[in-house]
């Protein structure tokens, strides 16, 4: 059975899909924007726009009792491939590499909706 999540503490689902999907003890997190869910503005910049989208998915998971600790993988999208050692950065922020940091798929693509520089999507397992 699957359950779905959403919150106000992060972007309304523009399409037809969700911000995130509990499925058993797993919570599928779609991909984030670095859009600001108080203003539903792109933030400004590879850093904002890393940082917003992953406190996103911080706040879509802690919707669902799962915190970034519970997070198994992540897929990041860049705009710009030469844009990673500076993401790497900030998602290290959030994802410490002292504790079993998750498995993660990094890769450029040639655009994301609204002109974005990243997209990051999650999935997390208790």
């Amino acid at each position: 059975m699957k359950k779905q999540i959403a919150t106000k503490n992060a972007p309304a689902a523009i399409g037809p899909y969700s911000q995130a999907i509990k499925s058993g003890d797993t919570v599928y997190v779609s991909g984030q924007l670095g859009i600001d869910p108080s203003t539903g503005n792109l933030t400004e910049g590879l850093e904002a726009q890393a940082r917003q989208s992953l406190t996103n998915i911080k706040n879509i998971l802690a919707e669902a009792g799962y915190d970034l600790g519970d997070v198994v993988k992540t897929t990041c999208l860049l705009a710009d491939i030469a844009d990673f050692g500076k993401f790497n950065e900030i998602y290290s922020e959030f994802f410490s590499a002292g504790s079993p940091s998750p498995a993660r798929s990094a890769f450029a693509v040639k655009a994301l909706p609204k002109g974005a520089l990243v997209e990051v999507e999650a999935i997390a397992a208790k």
